[in-house]
């Protein structure tokens, strides 16, 4: 499944500070950033529901994170 998320993650810099904590909160995952759009999209490709875990993940570092639905 892939899941997105709009965020207000602006810069690479925001991205590098996140990764280890994505990578330990959501394993097995793949993830990635657009940061040229409006949006500052985040598109996650899980096997499992990992909506509240980004959510409450980005929350905690002080972001905005909701996810898009179709």
């Amino acid at each position: 499944m892939i899941f997105v998320f709009k965020t207000s993650v602006k810069s690479k810099v925001h991205v590098k500070l996140l990764k280890p904590h994505l990578e330990k909160k959501l394993p097995n995952t793949k993830w990635n950033f657009d940061l040229e759009d409006n949006d500052k999209i985040l598109r996650i490709e899980s096997r499992e529901n990992v909506v509240l875990k980004t959510i409450d993940l980005l929350h905690s570092q002080n972001f905005v994170c909701e996810e898009l639905q179709e």
